[in-house]
């Protein structure tokens, strides 16, 4: 199964190369330190065995880089085995099969624990160094040529302050909060820590083992553009990750992906997990269950109540058991639209309060939510008045009030300073907390009368085309390659800002918001400079503001309905489409949408096909939506509460 076809729906088409898995401790449950990713002696014999038997074969990492370097062809069905942090039951239960069946291994050490002569500092707790490998029985284990030594650095394998609330975040890749007169490491300050940690257990394990190591496993998985530059400038070029998914010919060698064994996998789930990875299924095997989180909604001046806000958002986030939360970056104060102040430190504006990083970390950490995506605007941005890129916005060709107009204040992504604004808030975004992802709002978007600034005429030269919206607007030709222009410009700043935070965060997923419209209307593209198409095809997300009531449509069945059939003619449609439901009507006083129209929405849109579900907004004061409720229409299987009839019971404006 493994040479099978990939997934046509996954962004890297390749076929696997190889399989990487992560083993921790080798003994019995009892005898753990962490039982969660424990396997048995009996078991990890079984599963090697297996692999034998089902046609595998064990490579090493110089067949990795003779392959990647030198094509030479690696075996069929390849599988690399490591072992991170150093556990004795390593050497006294895996060695002897490693031994029996020839296996080639990667171990991963950390310098501190076996420097340490008594007790080692494991995450906070005294643990007897005994349990850790002996210098005689790593030494025995290279000498036997089946073990090779890498790095799972010197003393970064732990949490650090993070923020000035005090969570404990990883120490590779967070800038650590040095108190109030220091405030966050700054960027030279960060690079020196990780060099000097990473120089110190290179040497150390040189030293130690009779090995240098060429092969940089990260703490937690956890890496970042700047600390694989540090690692390769100290020769180590190889990057081990707990990223999920196959290593195809786009996988880099620094940021090699790993399949991480715990102790429930069988056999079966193995294979299921190599299938899955092979194939590239990883991705589009979660569905998509999301809530919005307005950050501005849980700010409150008085820390004391703050904290009791975020107590109660983490409660109901578990009692909702969403995987996918879209966390607001940015406040909106006065509610015009665009973000005058954001929750996380930057160049540029505004902090409301350093509120994302903590927000972040305790939904990572203390809810199930598997996803958290940064909910950023792209251009609307209200910047000081002293910043140079201030007035430098989109302008609207004055038209028919009745007209279509985004409403809301934007900067020009015509222009350069506003752009190298943009960017640099990204990047200190991308610096500030822990995501796996960035929701761009709605405010991707220009509509057939912008942007008229003298920045944007200046691109409008550049592209051949007029130099005002008036006269692009009369030649209807051009309008069409105007519009066409704008679309394909506005999304690849978008992605342009993705990769920036993808720096700091790699396997980032990126998602948009999209006007229902653009979905309905084949015009549309005209007047928001949106396109279905291109924005599935481009964005691993595309959330559509499946929102009747603000279309104000006549019936908002065959709304949903026309939604769906014109998603589903689009590649891959269904798989990337997030549809996303209004839980108030805001044309009515900010009603709230009733329990029974929810459950018949959600179950009409699975009865189409829908997998990728989310909400807005969420009112955890007022518990609307009801969370027991959204628990069970969530379900994959969602329980039929009413009798279902979309043709006669979904409302009717």
């Amino acid at each position: 199964m493994a040479n099978e076809l990939p997934n046509a729906c996954s962004r890297d088409r390749n076929p696997n190369e190889f399989t990487i898995f992560s083993y921790h401790e080798i003994a019995d449950k009892s005898e753990t330190l962490d039982s969660t990713y424990a396997v048995s002696a009996g078991s990890f014999d079984a599963q090697m065995k297996w692999l034998i038997d089902n046609g595998y074969h064990f490579i090493k990492i110089d067949d990795i880089i003779d392959f990647r370097k030198h094509h030479n062809p690696l075996p069929d069905k390849a599988v690399l085995i490591t072992f991170d942090d150093g556990y004795q039951s390593m050497y006294a239960n895996a060695f002897p099969v490693i031994k029996k069946y020839n296996i080639p291994v990667v171990i991963a050490l950390v310098g501190s624990w076996l420097q340490s002569t008594d007790k080692v500092d494991f995450s906070g707790y005294p643990i007897d160094r005994k349990k850790f490998l002996s210098q005689a029985e790593i030494r025995e284990m290279v000498a036997s040529g089946l073990v090779e030594v890498g790095s799972h650095s010197y003393a970064l394998h732990r949490g650090i302050l993070g923020n000035p609330q005090g969570n404990q975040e990883p120490a590779v890749i967070t800038r650590q909060w040095l108190g109030e007169q220091q405030g966050y490491e700054d960027d030279k300050h960060y690079q020196q820590r990780i060099y000097a940690d990473l120089k110190a257990n290179n040497d150390f394990l040189q030293r130690y083992t009779g090995q240098k190591p060429r092969v940089m496993v990260w703490p937690y998985g956890d890496y970042n553009l700047e600390v694989r530059k540090i690692a390769e400038r100290l020769g180590m070029p190889i990057g081990l990750t707990l990223d999920d998914g196959s290593n195809t010919s786009s996988t880099p060698l620094w940021g090699l992906r790993r399949i991480l064994v715990d102790q429930k996998m069988s056999h079966t789930d193995m294979e299921l997990n190599m299938w899955d990875r092979n194939n590239n299924f990883t991705d589009s095997a979660m569905t998509t269950k999301a809530m919005h989180v307005d950050l501005d909604y849980i700010y409150d001046p008085d820390p004391e109540q703050l904290n009791k806000n975020l107590g109660e958002l983490l409660e109901r986030i578990k009692r909702l058991n969403v995987n996918t939360v879209y966390l607001q970056a940015f406040a909106d104060p006065d509610a015009n639209g665009a973000a005058a102040q954001v929750y996380f430190p930057n160049r540029h504006i505004p902090m409301r309060s350093d509120l994302f990083n903590r927000a972040a970390w305790q939904i990572g950490t203390r809810t199930q939510v598997k996803r958290i995506y940064a909910w950023m605007p792209m251009i609307a941005w209200e910047l000081p008045s002293g910043n140079p890129a201030a007035n430098d916005k989109v302008v609207t060709l004055q038209v028919d009030p009745s007209h279509l107009n985004m409403g809301y204040p934007r900067l020009s992504p015509f222009s350069p300073k506003a752009r190298k604004v943009i960017r640099e808030i990204y990047e200190d975004l991308a610096k500030s907390a822990v995501i796996d992802g960035i929701l761009f709002h709605d405010d991707v978007t220009l509509s057939d009368y912008e942007d008229d600034s003298a920045m944007a005429r200046a691109q409008y030269r550049k592209w051949g085309l007029p130099a005002s919206v008036q006269d692009i607007r009369a030649d209807h030709a051009e309008f069409l390659r105007w519009t066409k222009l704008k679309t394909e410009y506005l999304d690849d700043f978008a992605l342009e800002l993705a990769g920036i935070v993808g720096n700091y965060h790699p396997g980032l997923k990126t998602a948009r918001n999209l006007y229902a419209q653009v979905a309905l209307n084949k015009n549309a593209q005209e007047w928001y400079a949106q396109s279905l198409e291109d924005s599935i095809r481009k964005y691993d997300y595309t959330a559509i503001m499946a929102m009747p009531y603000m279309e104000q449509a006549d019936d908002a069945g065959a709304f949903y309905d026309q939604l769906v059939a014109n998603v589903k003619q689009q590649a891959c449609g269904l798989e990337r489409t997030v549809f996303e439901l209004q839980t108030v009507d805001w044309r009515r006083r900010s009603q709230a949408i009733s329990s029974q129209e929810l459950s018949l929405t959600v179950q009409h849109l699975y009865d189409a096909g829908v997998n990728h579900l989310a909400y807005y907004p969420d009112d955890l004061f007022n518990n609307n939506p009801d969370a027991d409720l959204m628990k069970r229409l969530f379900a994959r299987k969602p329980i039929r509460m009413y009798p279902f009839n979309p043709n006669s019971v979904l409302p009717r404006n």
